[in-house]
């Protein structure tokens, strides 16, 4: 599991979430099936983003509308639920630990699972994800711009990176993986929520046979070594292209093979950037049952909109952008059977510096960070929605957690406590450097955001250019270039330490802004093999330290999240992390 991106923020602070590993090895209840209720029908769900990818797993795909499609139309071993449990799917297979030492993990996918187009999920499928998770076969080296990355994964590979090649069952579904340490998030690492991407398509869309091909392959090549970095494998090479982009898409691809489902929905339509439309997978029963027959998505960046889409039985659930005039106007729908969901969710909003361009200098950077009215935009953003918000003062803990005092009395954030016009002024000495933010124009609250810093920002003499980009745009910009300092906010599946080195390791995928200090990547390298929560977090408040003295950027607050539906469905239950109401979707059911 890894931090998704998202347009909308939900609720508590994502890179808190960072922190939030005590569930991973948690196992829950056996997963649950539909509701009560009428079999059939469909709803109407309204999110803030638009689709734009079949492989959520890409670090340009990885966003929370992306990662709610594939999770309504994938299976794996596993899922989390609204208590932050990891509870494993034995209908669709088994994953055990083996053993502890060496740390030993098997999967077995059980028979009759199988993709849309009647091919069964075999271990060859969970080969590739191990292969595009791992780094197994890369060999770059990024200091003498040499070697070759394969894959480009939105997670963190330095777990994987710990195994050798999986050991494969001849009955081809099962795949053992043997680890050099421990790791703390060996649960919830592979196969699951879900399996997504097939692997005999991909063979075949990279000029092999079969599945059988694309195995013996990667049984062939060497692991990458970047010290001795080897030509790139043509034939790998044209696999990881193809994965990194060829499953990207904002309307229906003409080939089926392209968005196969080996879960409880597939996907049926898509109207570039207004909706999708999902139907039951009749075949599917390697997990919780679907009671609806279709659920469409509809993509609405105005909270109003939402609002009215609901009032007018145009939508029955929906998740904006939230402020306090968007809760008011849905409790005045409570007495239209409206329900109305708010709390803290494991997300944040935060602004990004890049380390290079106008901002390469550390001086400058702390200069635009002074410039920065944390205080304002709380309030007003979030502040009529919690009125106890206040700025966030870490970049990997929340308030609520028992880390986050200390980490935020000895991490440097009280620098940026109260905006300094006079001190970002000092350090510019007289230069007026042109930045360009980038954010999703079409969320309201980032737009607040934006014109806040842009108004500050330019009293100390920054040049504020406006880089803002379309909902179904931005995610894919991250990391490209051509802006300086980026806005958005990051989405937690609240299990696993993971999402530290995901975002903040050097060379990382999510690694946007291309923060890199070596010392850091040794903490997070010794984080995900520490199993001890205690000590955990004294490797987390170290980590939080090296970011804020890099001024990285800062963190803007923990968000509010609001949920609203309709008594037309019933099942639907509040989610803190990245999934939201999405969790346990298949309880969703016509009253």
């Amino acid at each position: 599991m890894r931090f998704s991106r998202i347009s909308r923020t939900v609720g508590v602070l994502a890179a808190a979430a960072l922190a939030l590993s005590a569930c991973a090895g948690n196992t829950g209840t056996t997963p649950t099936s539909a509701a009560a209720g009428k079999q059939g029908g469909n709803a109407t769900v309204v999110e803030v983003n638009a689709f734009n990818t079949f492989n959520t797993n890409t670090a340009d795909g990885n966003t929370d509308i992306n990662s709610k499609i594939s999770y309504a139309t994938h299976s794996g071993f596993y899922y989390i639920d609204n208590k932050l449990n990891v509870v494993h799917n034995d209908k669709f297979g088994k994953m055990e630990k083996t053993s502890d030492n060496p740390l030993t993990v098997k999967y077995t996918i059980n028979e009759g699972v199988k993709w849309s187009d009647g091919t069964p999920v075999t271990s060859a499928d969970l080969l590739l994800q191990w292969a595009a998770f791992s780094g197994y076969y890369d060999n770059a080296d990024s200091a003498a711009k040499t070697g070759t990355s394969y894959f480009s994964y939105a997670g963190d590979p330095t777990g994987l990176a710990l195994t050798d090649f999986p050991t494969l069952g001849d009955d081809n579904r099962t795949m053992t993986v043997k680890y050099s340490k421990p790791f703390a998030d060996w649960e919830i690492v592979l196969g699951g929520p879900g399996i997504d991407i097939p692997a005999h398509v991909l063979a075949k869309k990279a000029g092999l046979s079969d599945a059988k091909a694309f195995v013996d392959l990667l049984k062939s090549l060497p692991r990458g070594d970047s010290k001795a970095p080897k030509p790139a494998d043509s034939k790998l090479q044209a696999m990881a292209e193809f994965w990194n982009t060829g499953f990207d898409t904002k309307t229906l691809p003409a080939d089926p093979s392209l968005y196969l489902s080996n879960g409880p929905f597939i996907v049926k339509s898509i109207n570039q950037d207004q909706s999708l439309t999902m139907v039951r997978n009749k075949d599917y029963n390697w997990g919780p049952a679907a009671s609806l027959d279709e659920i469409t998505v509809r993509y609405i960046g105005a909270a109003p909109a939402q609002v009215q889409a609901l009032k007018n039985g145009e939508a029955d659930i929906i998740a904006p952008q939230a402020s306090a005039d968007t809760l008011e106007q849905l409790k005045a729908l409570q007495s239209q059977g409206v329900t109305v969901d708010q709390g803290n969710q494991l997300a944040y909003d935060h602004i990004d510096l890049n380390f290079s361009g106008p901002l390469a200098g550390k001086s400058v950077r702390e200069a635009f960070m002074k410039t920065i009215p944390r205080a304002d935009i709380v309030d007003k953003i979030v502040k009529k929605l919690d009125p106890q918000a206040k700025p966030l003062d870490s970049q990997l803990l929340v308030p609520a957690q028992p880390a986050y005092a200390d980490s935020a009395k000895n991490n440097g954030s009280s620098k940026y406590a109260t905006v300094d016009i006079g001190g970002a002024k000092t350090l510019l000495a007289g230069a007026t450097p042109e930045i360009k933010i980038m954010y999703n124009k079409d969320n309201p609250n980032r737009v607040d955001a934006y014109s806040l810093i842009r108004e500050s920002a330019t009293k100390a003499g920054f040049k504020i250019v406006d880089g803002g980009l379309g909902a179904s745009d931005w995610g894919k910009a991250l990391g490209k270039g051509g802006y300086d300092a980026t806005i958005f906010g990051w989405t937690n599946p609240g299990v696993g330490v993971s999402g530290v080195p995901q975002i903040f390791k050097s060379g990382n995928g999510s690694n946007f802004n291309k923060f890199s200090d070596p010392e850091a990547d040794k903490l997070m390298e010794q984080l995900i093999v520490t199993t001890d929560r205690s000590k955990q977090d004294d490797f987390i408040k170290q980590i939080d330290k090296k970011i804020w003295d890099s001024a990285y950027g800062l963190p803007l607050f923990q968000s509010v999240g609001v949920d609203a539906y309709s008594d037309r469905i019933t099942g639907v239950k509040y989610m803190p992390n990245q999934t939201g109401v999405w969790w346990n979707f298949w309880e969703w059911a016509e009253k």
